[in-house]
């Protein structure tokens, strides 16, 4: 698949430049530093931070330098190691020409939450009850905090393009000769991984964690083929970072606060499972219109 017809014509990535191109320009040099470094810069502040500093996992103070670290490390080596430059990074916002995809990449993380609570109260796991919404934010009743997370979704955009510039614009096409479906795989799995210590330090706490864990690189999975898709068809990056900054701030939040609170108390398991299951058909349908497009049918 051509960076022209996979991003659609983004920046200066629309001059014939391929994603085989960029594989063989890359080599693995700058696959190997961008991973050494990601990791390892990242993974050292979060044992800093929990051992040196004392601060909770879940304290944005932690969370931050770590969601920015695959971002920061990409422009490092795109700029200085590789020097490959950035045009095809989709950097360009394309609000004109992606703009449906913005809008799937906003509501999309609602619909699948949505999805995800309907899909246990079907299978009797949940007894629909939307009074814990009224607990997200204090002061302001369920409907309302469910606004509130929607209209901050895009503010916090640029802190999850960390990642996104980090593991689907740069990584991902590096992979496999950026082959679709070998290249999303390695792309999951790594990504995942990348998440495992927080399992160890009280940002999620499976009550198997093994189980847990391999719920969760399943999770990362799916997400990343949804995150591939709206990157590609839209052209930007920016797009993907939305959808991720969706993820974390509405589709996750919500189906914990829903699923995983006091009234029905399933566990972070099932609010890892419910909305995978919610997001696997979509996954196949995006793999499948890629399969179409690739092949012009």
């Amino acid at each position: 698949m051509t960076q022209e017809a996979g991003l659609e014509g983004a920046g200066a990535a629309g001059v014939g430049y391929t994603e085989e191109d960029a594989a063989e320009a890359v080599g693995s040099k700058g696959v190997v530093v961008f991973l050494v470094l990601s990791f390892g810069l990242t993974w050292l502040w979060l044992l800093f931070a929990r051992r040196g500093l004392g601060l909770a996992a879940v304290n944005p103070l932690l969370q931050l330098p770590y969601a920015l670290g695959p971002g920061i490390v990409a422009v490092v080596v795109r700029r200085w190691v590789t020097k490959e430059g950035f045009a095809d990074a989709g950097l360009r916002l394309r609000l004109r020409e992606a703009w449906p995809y913005w809008i799937i990449a906003w509501l999309g993380p609602l619909g699948i939450a949505a999805a995800s609570v309907a899909l246990a109260a079907a299978l009797g796991l949940w007894k629909p009850d939307l009074a814990p919404l009224g607990e997200v934010l204090s002061g302001l009743p369920g409907w309302a905090a469910v606004a509130a997370l929607m209209l901050v979704v895009p503010v916090l955009t640029p802190l999850y393009c960390g990642e996104e510039f980090g593991w689907t614009s740069y990584l991902r096409p590096r992979l496999c000769g950026g082959r679709t479906v070998p290249s999303l795989l390695a792309t999951g799995l790594i990504w995942a991984v990348w998440h495992f210590p927080l399992a160890f330090i009280g940002y999620v706490e499976f009550r198997d964690r093994a189980v847990g864990l391999a719920a969760w690189t399943v999770s990362f999975l799916v997400q990343e083929v949804l995150l591939w898709w709206l990157y590609r068809r839209s052209g930007s990056v920016w797009v993907a970072s939305l959808a991720h900054s969706g993820n974390n701030m509405v589709l996750f939040l919500l189906v914990g606060q829903l699923l995983d609170g006091p009234g029905a108390g399933l566990g972070p398991l099932a609010t890892t499972v419910l909305p995978t299951l919610a997001m696997a058909p979509l996954a196949v349908l995006c793999l499948l219109e890629g399969w179409r497009r690739r092949h012009g049918r």
